[in-house]
């Protein structure tokens, strides 16, 4: 590691390795260029298999299996608490715990239209602007499905779908059978020597594209790419309206390493967090701040947890992995989102863990003993559901000035959240959970949740990008209005958070930003 610490000069400097990170260096790796990666998590080894395990307290123990080491701070609705997100801290970032599900969001999420006006004015570039780099993405992380009935657009260059379990048959059938439009999601996962099993874990086989296997390990074998881990990323160092080092705490010690450019891909809760950590005298308010945006319309989506029974003499399988409808995108001139399957069955262990992450975000999180006691209603409700498939229904979020992120000064590591449920966002929540009882109706289901969940595997818009400097913090390719050689390519930069997954936009934007910088001359 010495010798990158002693490198006096890289073409660019990737901060983070997931989805974002990942895929913008290798474009840029491949493109000739020298890259080096800096990622906080260790390498860690190819044989690992695990998930985002919430019994993993220790810091230091968290951070050596891949996770993101400290508590998340949120005050939600004016109430405090301390929680571990589901976010990764090694190479491939949170992406390698991810379910591989990368769906292309719909022309209307991006573009204003009569019918479908955009309550935000959309974003600074168009849907046919990212077509091509959707359709690149899709290709390079090898998506596999079928194609939503219901789009109008042109097809999506996808691999044929997984092997289909008779769970998953039965259901989909099920809900033809209702007059829906059900098709095999669009999943980075293959059929290697068997495994099917990859889903929320990391994967020791090469059969899940992510921020590592589809980015950084590429991007490393062409020789032009280089990787620093276990690199604390403390803040920027720089004057005016340029970037002239990053400080790195590594081994103990602290270095500034230098780039002609800097990507920020640290997600889009730490990447606004770093930035306000950067504040000096030429940047009293941080860097790429001077419009007041950084960390600021902090978006996620809402998690509608369903349970739904397959018909009767189904044969019993495994978790419902590949079901998806989007029939309930777009009802009554709402913006709400796609439905999709979560992957995972009504286990003990899966209750026990939802039922922990909804105590630690309670008033009743101070009672430690509480958390034995959530075996209990787990038991029964495992007894209730038996076959029964979780499903999610992913309802999109909109930016709002107030929800951000903040800069705790006495400890500037940490993440800090401030966040509040807009009148406008439960009424939409009612609307689509009315939805989606009409539309599962006479096909037996429940909510497994009856307060607003926030999906924190899916913030975005800290760092919104937009045409008007004064109204956002990068311009249409990604780079920050302020600053001439830094470029953002994680979530972060999203206006607003659709109603799909986010990694295949993400994934999408990098590679245009990627070639973008290829073809300006150094700053």
């Amino acid at each position: 590691m010495t010798h990158l610490l002693a490198e006096t000069h890289w073409d660019a400097i990737v901060i983070g390795t997931g989805i974002g990170g990942g895929t913008a260096g290798r474009a840029l790796a491949e493109a000739g260029k020298k890259v080096l990666f800096l990622e906080k998590g260790p390498a860690g080894y190819r044989s690992e298999r695990q998930g985002l395990d919430d019994g993993v307290f220790l810091p230091e123990a968290r951070l050596t299996r891949g996770l993101w080491p400290e508590q998340v701070h949120l005050r939600l609705n004016g109430r405090d608490s301390a929680f571990f997100a589901p976010l990764g801290a090694g190479v491939g970032g949170s992406s390698v715990f991810y379910a591989g599900t990368l769906e292309r969001p719909e022309r209307h999420d991006l573009e204003h239209s009569a019918d479908r006006p955009h309550p935000t004015g959309g974003w600074p570039i168009d849907y046919d602007t990212m077509r091509p780099w959707f359709d690149a993405a899709t290709r390079s992380y090898d998506l596999c499905g079928t194609q939503d009935p219901l789009s109008d657009e042109a097809p999506v260059p996808l691999r044929d779908p997984l092997p289909e379990s008779p769970g998953d048959a039965a259901l989909m059938q099920a809900f033809r059978d209702k007059g829906l439009h059900p098709y095999h999601l669009h999943s980075a996962i293959r059929h290697v020597d068997g495994c099917l099993d990859c889903l929320g874990v990391k994967c020791p086989k090469p059969c899940k594209m992510d921020g590592r296997s589809a980015g950084v390990e590429p991007a490393l074998a062409t020789g032009n790419a280089a990787l620093l881990d276990r690199a604390e990323v403390a803040r920027f160092v720089g004057t005016g309206n340029r970037i002239d080092g990053v400080e790195v705490r590594h081994g103990g010690a602290t270095h500034v390493l230098r780039a002609d450019r800097y990507v920020l891909a640290g997600g889009a809760l730490n990447s606004p967090r770093l930035l306000l950590a950067s504040a000096n005298d030429a940047w009293p308010d941080g860097c790429a701040n001077s419009n007041g945006l950084v960390g600021r319309n902090l978006m996620f989506h809402l998690n509608e947890m369903v349970a739904i029974f397959p018909p009767k003499g189904t044969p019993a399988s495994g978790p419902s992995k590949s079901v998806a409808l989007r029939d309930l995108y777009y009802v009554d001139g709402q913006r709400m989102g796609t439905v999709q399957a979560m992957g995972i069955d009504v286990s003990y262990g899966e209750i026990v863990f939802y039922l922990n992450n909804m105590l630690e975000r309670s008033a009743l999180r101070r009672f430690g003993f509480l958390r034995q006691m959530t075996r209990i209603p787990a038991a029964i409700a495992v007894r209730l559901f038996g076959k029964a498939k979780i499903f999610v229904g992913l309802m999109e979020d909109l930016p709002y000035r107030e929800n951000r992120v903040v800069l705790d000064p006495s400890h500037p590591t940490a993440i800090k959240l401030e966040y509040s449920f807009h009148p406008e966002l439960l009424s939409r929540r009612k609307a689509f959970r009315r939805a989606m009882k009409r539309a599962f109706r006479g096909q037996r289901h429940a909510f497994l949740g009856m307060q607003p969940e926030l999906n924190f595997g899916h913030p975005c818009g800290t760092l919104k990008f937009g045409s008007d400097p004064a109204k956002s913090v990068l311009n249409a390719n990604c780079r920050a209005h302020d600053i001439v050689n830094l470029w953002v390519v994680d979530s972060s930069f999203m206006p607003t958070s659709m109603g799909v997954n986010p990694s295949l936009t993400i994934a999408a934007n990098a590679l245009r930003v990627a070639d973008a910088m290829t073809r300006e001359p150094a700053p």
